[in-house]
């Protein structure tokens, strides 16, 4: 049986473990040139979509704007939000770059920055409020 909160999104389940790991995550071609359009945006999107198949993640939405991405994405708990962008950025960049060569007019073609945040159905307070009440028991 699959649990889910009141988005829609499953918990994962494993031998150990019911977990809900979701990040959003942002990032930007360099200089934030508004490079990803048409088939680059078009083979940046099967890239990532591949990528996270490859490890696992459950891509719950994906945008290729032309000067930046979104992803939402669920992964397993030892996955952190740094290895998601370092996977999708490197096999993007590599292979976007093999295959469009004016993206080499950048020095590379993605910043080093990017946006994390996690993402949950239930609040920092009501967090805090349920182990202030553990305390007692």
């Amino acid at each position: 049986m699959k649990s889910t909160d009141l988005s829609g999104t499953e918990y994962q389940r494993d031998e150990h473990r019911v977990h809900r790991i979701l990040y959003h995550l942002v990032w930007t071609p360099k200089r934030r040139k508004a490079v990803l359009n048409e088939a680059i945006a078009r083979d940046c999107r099967e890239l990532i979509e591949a990528k996270c198949a490859e490890k696992g993640w459950r891509i719950i939405e994906l945008s290729i704007n032309p000067d930046h991405v979104h992803l939402f994405v669920q992964v397993w708990p030892a996955t952190s939000a740094a290895e998601v962008v370092r996977e999708c950025k490197g096999i993007t960049s590599r292979t976007l770059r093999s295959r469009y060569p004016e993206l080499l007019k950048l020095p590379s073609l993605w910043t080093r920055s990017y946006f994390a945040a996690t993402v949950g159905s239930v609040s920092e307070e009501a967090i805090r409020r349920y182990i202030e009440a553990q305390k007692g028991r």
